[in-house]
């Protein structure tokens, strides 16, 4: 390979892995599972920085839905790659479970473990229907079905992304900014969906206060509004690093700022409001005793080929993918290339899923290198974090191979 196809040395960031455990269609959950520990020592071993294991419920095609058990599973196949939740949904969990769970991870791998936290706003989903959807700038609701949004066209409500409703899409610097989606979302499926998973009404609005709660857990100083001291053991003095993750410039980049954390954007979930939501985490940053600056982490969709064509090949069930999120069917299993090629697209299913098919990033290892370091430069993150899906485990740990042969 050229020295031109490589990303220069002055330019290069750390790279990292998002892991949903994916099942492809005809396989089973320990199939995905047993693909995940082997995609995690795979990367280590090419030496990408982090991997993190998402949060998903009630999904037929993802199997990540208990992150701190997978990542227990992980960190021990593993020896020196950080290893942490991307993200923890806080309205299914307290701040004393989560700082538990991850504390003990902590505790038995120090210096590895990071806790990513998200945060679900679908209070707003079922509050009266006002006609806009959420006010632009809230975050999206948390997956249930594998998405930032789930649900089916039976409510009537429409909802649009973090971003302003019928913005156009632009280009910035080169970066794909597309129009936020409309999606119709059914509110009684949700309602039932993430009452099964322990939602708490009301949850998002706590948010903020249960990341300090954990901060506190771990530093040993938790009180009651009483005044009682109590003591998580598991967490306190654990060494790990918490993170937020956020899809707006709502509370979650706010929380991130003004608590001088780290903040992942989610290019790859909602690339309509990912500059706003960068933009909200600075401009509310306050220096921490961890971060004396702003420390972003951009996510982008990528499949990596060893050429063009066959990378668009390996690619092509995406949008089937993501249709079966956007339509309220939850994630399915993940197709094969000749069952998209069968799917009889119609127009507006198409237009359903174009903002995540168009910021995919897609093509052999030069192309998709840069397309991250455009993302990189124009985003300003500091780390880029990578989610790949391939309908074939060997063709997902190529993608990945063939990434850090040119990025690194």
């Amino acid at each position: 390979m050229s020295q031109a196809d490589r990303v220069s040395q002055t330019d290069r960031v750390p790279l990292s892995v998002l892991d949903l455990s994916p099942r492809s269609e005809g396989a089973s959950a320990g199939d995905a599972l047993r693909n995940t520990l082997d995609l995690a020592r795979r990367t280590e071993e090419l030496g990408f920085h982090r991997y993190w294991l998402a949060e998903h419920h009630l999904v037929p095609g993802v199997v990540s839905s208990a992150p701190a058990v997978v990542i227990a599973l992980v960190a021990d196949a593993t020896t020196r790659i950080r290893v942490g939740s991307g993200a923890v949904q806080m309205g299914h969990h307290t701040a004393v479970t989560v700082a538990e769970e991850f504390g003990t991870l902590a505790q038995i791998h120090p210096g590895r473990i990071d806790l990513g936290l998200g945060r679900p706003a679908v209070d707003r989903l079922f509050a009266p229907a006002d006609g806009d959807g959420p006010p632009s700038g809230s975050d999206q609701p948390a997956a249930v079905s594998g998405g930032p949004v789930s649900g089916g066209a039976v409510s009537g409500r429409a909802v649009s992304g973090g971003a302003a409703p019928g913005r156009a899409a632009t280009v910035v610097d080169g970066l794909l900014v597309p129009a936020p989606p409309r999606m119709r979302l059914n509110a009684d499926r949700l309602r039932r969906q993430f009452a099964l998973v322990g939602y708490r009404p009301g949850a998002g609005d706590e948010y903020g206060q249960q990341v300090r709660d954990i901060q506190a857990f771990l530093r040993g100083d938790y009180r009651t509004a009483e005044g009682e001291h109590l003591t998580v053991p598991a967490a306190e003095g654990a060494d790990l690093q918490i993170w937020v993750l956020g899809s707006s410039p709502g509370a979650s980049a706010r929380t991130a700022g003004e608590l001088g954390l780290p903040f992942v954007a989610n290019y790859h979930v909602s690339p309509s409001s990912v500059l706003e939501a960068v933009q909200a985490y600075r401009d509310a940053f306050v220096p921490s005793e961890s971060f004396d600056r702003p420390y972003v982490m951009v996510s982008a969709d990528v499949v990596v080929g060893p050429d063009e064509d066959t990378a668009a090949e390996l690619a092509s069930p995406y949008g089937l993918w993501v249709l079966s999120i956007r339509s309220g069917q939850g994630a399915r299993p993940f197709p094969s290339p000749a069952q998209a090629a069968a799917y009889p697209w119609t127009a507006e299913e198409r237009t359903l899923v174009a903002d995540r098919v168009e910021t995919q990033f897609v093509g052999g290892p030069a192309t998709v290198a840069r397309k991250l370091e455009t993302l990189r430069k124009v985003t300003g993150a500091d780390e880029l974090i990578i989610t790949t899906i391939a309908h074939d485990h060997a063709d997902r740990v190529r993608s990945y191979e063939l990434l850090a042969g040119v990025w690194q």
